[in-house]
């Protein structure tokens, strides 16, 4: 085969393990899109308060999920080495991992929950912010235990199963928020409040369905197995914890400080908060497109590594990031061109939009360096050595992110625009780190 074959074929081996992905993560797009079209064409108020309980539970979201991507590597490493026996045990021990890790990140929640009054949001938020909080902090461990399961189906090239449940709790949930958030069908209207529900219930059932699909394919047998008869043990669960606790860092660390902007915008009043929200929710589209793209990546990276093949884990990875890059594109041009658009269907209130039109000039630019980083770190990840990850986030986000955002937004007197574009300063700055350690790290 020649070398121009075997780079088409890596490009399609990419593509078939992430176009299911990429439809369940459209469809998370999708739901996102609903809910805050929904909510914001409910009320202002409810947006904003939507806006500012969504970003402060991103944190704890991706932190529950970066941990469980730890077990990416492991599983993917195994399967390439055709270890499916093994598979089962790590699951298992990876479920109890991520249980314990996800009832630790609750409880750090409920703590903030007690504290709300001292964040610096309007006050007249806080009855709207109060319940849907607890509702959203009621989905946390759905959402690990659900996700243990799908970074099992992902390692062992199995996309098409966790998208179809995605995409089957995508539609419970847009149902309910049509039923709970305006009462159709005799339901209570119960605006913000029911669009948390809704959440929790298609949240609760993904979980559900997967482990009924696991415990009932006979071409599962062999990892239900593993599961069902395996024991817990430190080892497994020591070897766990080194990959899931710097990646679970470093998604906290990025998603804080997305967090962090969202408080900021909050000091600048609810219509800054709730512009914030369009702007960030219009942003997922490309990131959950280029992550699906990334997670593929990194499934590649690691069957390579389990062989111990350096030079066709950076084939892959390299060839992930040359899609990635024509996504990034598109995805700047769709919001160049169709932001107006995209805007409107969040909400009809003229302060917002005005100022949400505003912010797309800094969405636009932060893209190549999201698509950047999302590669190299998941292509890192891959290679399993993932503690380069924990400083790098910290460096790029915490040290130098944070005060950009702040700098921008305020000292410089750039508001909202200003604090959307920082994000540009530390996407950029994490990409060429991930970039530079994935390379030292397949060196030999």
């Amino acid at each position: 085969m020649t070398d121009s074959k075997r780079a088409q074929s890596r490009t399609m081996q990419i593509i078939r393990l992430g176009l299911p992905i990429l439809i369940g993560q459209l469809g998370l797009i999708i739901v996102g899109f609903a809910d805050t079209g929904m909510v914001g064409n409910y009320s202002t108020e409810a947006l904003a308060s939507a806006s500012f309980v969504n970003n402060l539970f991103n944190v704890c979201v991706f932190a529950c999920v970066g941990f469980t991507y730890g077990l990416t590597p492991l599983i993917g490493s195994l399967f390439g080495c055709n270890r499916k026996e093994a598979i089962g045990e790590m699951l298992r021990n990876g479920l109890l991992a991520n249980t314990l890790f996800a009832l630790g990140i609750c409880a750090l929640m409920t703590a903030v929950y007690f504290n709300l009054h001292r964040l610096g949001q309007p006050q007249e938020l806080l009855p709207l912010i109060r319940p849907y909080f607890l509702i959203y902090l009621a989905g946390l461990l759905p959402v690990a235990i659900f996700n243990v399961f799908a970074q099992w189906a992902y390692a062992i090239k199995r996309t098409r199963m966790p998208m179809w449940i995605i995409l089957a709790s995508n539609v419970l949930n847009i149902f309910g928020n049509w039923l709970l958030i305006y009462g159709n069908w005799g339901c209570p209207e119960l605006g913000l409040t029911g669009a948390g529900i809704s959440t929790l219930i298609a949240r609760v059932f993904c979980p559900i369905a997967i482990i009924m699909v696991l415990m009932t394919r006979s071409d599962y047998a062999i990892y239900r197995r593993g599961l069902l008869q395996s024991s817990f043990n430190r080892r497994t669960l020591n070897h766990i914890s080194r990959t899931s606790w710097p990646v679970a860092m470093q998604m906290t660390f990025e998603s804080g400080s997305f967090t962090a902007a969202a408080v900021m915008a909050g000091w600048l009043g609810a219509v800054s908060l709730a512009a914030f929200q369009v702007v960030v929710i219009t942003g997922t589209l490309g990131f959950c497109v280029y992550y699906s793209v990334a997670a593929a990546v990194s499934v590649l990276v690691s069957n390579a590594a389990g062989t111990g093949d350096a030079r066709e884990m950076r084939r892959y990875a390299f060839a992930g990031y040359r899609i990635l890059l024509a996504l990034a594109a598109t995805a700047s041009c769709l919001f160049i061109f169709q932001g107006p658009g995209i805007i409107h269907l969040f909400t009809q209130d003229p302060e917002v939009q005005a100022l949400a039109l505003s912010l797309i000039l800094p969405l636009v630019i932060y893209q190549f360096g999201d698509a950047t980083q999302i590669t190299f770190a998941n292509a890192l990840r891959g290679t399993s050595n993932v503690m380069p990850m924990l400083w790098i986030a910290f460096v790029s986000y915490v040290l130098i992110g944070l005060p950009a955002t702040y700098l921008m937004g305020f000292t410089f007197g750039m508001g909202t625009f200003g604090i959307i574009l920082s994000f540009s300063v530390s996407l950029f700055i994490a990409a060429a780190l991930f970039l530079h350690f994935f390379l030292r790290t397949t060196r030999n």
